[in-house]
């Protein structure tokens, strides 16, 4: 699979890179998160969302909204699940890592999305990036045979789980799974999402 920088124009149809923050700080708390062979995903911590860094983001990134501060963090070299939020997602790069993503304008309906239109991106140390709403994102992939550690930033309340039932009144309530979390899986990941990508599992 191709892999295209951040900076490249083809990136601005999912997301900017954002800059004009001192993000020293919270990138070096990003280093002390766990780091495993396995992905794993904390969507808020409370040490992290105390730093005097996350004010700027919830002022410059999301006009003053209230925000949540985690992590993302293992080892990843394929793509057989996205997720989109209402709402843009920040991706901070504690170490090199790439992202793949797709836009729901190019989804064939609400609940299906060819792998095939994915497209992914390197994300240098140290970078950040906002996602934009309508761009499918999953958890990132490293950029080596390494780990990798990413700060994920998320409007509040964002992947926790619903404290009611989903109904299910319209096509796209089949791919809510949790608060502000609507997910396609593909049939063969494993995963228990609703199974809406097709085409070839994406490695990287």
């Amino acid at each position: 699979m191709e892999i295209k920088k951040v900076t490249d124009k083809a990136f601005q149809k999912y997301g900017a890179v954002i800059e004009g923050m001192d993000l020293s700080e919270l990138l070096a708390w990003g280093k002390t998160t766990p780091a495993p062979d396995e992905v794993i995903y904390e969507p808020s911590v409370k040490e992290a969302e105390a730093l005097d860094v996350a004010e700027d983001i919830s002022r410059q990134v999301y006009g003053e909204m209230p925000i949540q501060i985690g992590y993302c963090n293992g080892k990843n070299h394929k793509c057989d699940t996205l997720e989109y939020h209402r709402g843009e997602e920040l991706d901070i790069a504690v170490t090199d890592l790439i992202v793949v993503l797709g836009s729901r304008k190019d989804m064939d309906s609400l609940t299906s999305f060819d792998l095939a239109k994915a497209e992914a991106f390197l994300v240098p140390a140290g970078t950040a990036v906002m996602l934009y709403s309508d761009t499918l994102h999953y958890a990132p992939c490293s950029a080596g045979d390494g780990v990798f550690q990413c700060i994920i930033v998320l409007p509040e309340g964002t992947n926790f789980p619903s404290e009611k039932e989903n109904v299910k009144r319209t096509e796209e309530d089949k791919l809510l799974c949790m608060k502000n979390k609507w997910v396609l899986t593909h049939p063969e990941s494993g995963e228990d999402f609703y199974p809406g990508l097709k085409g070839d599992i994406l490695t990287v």
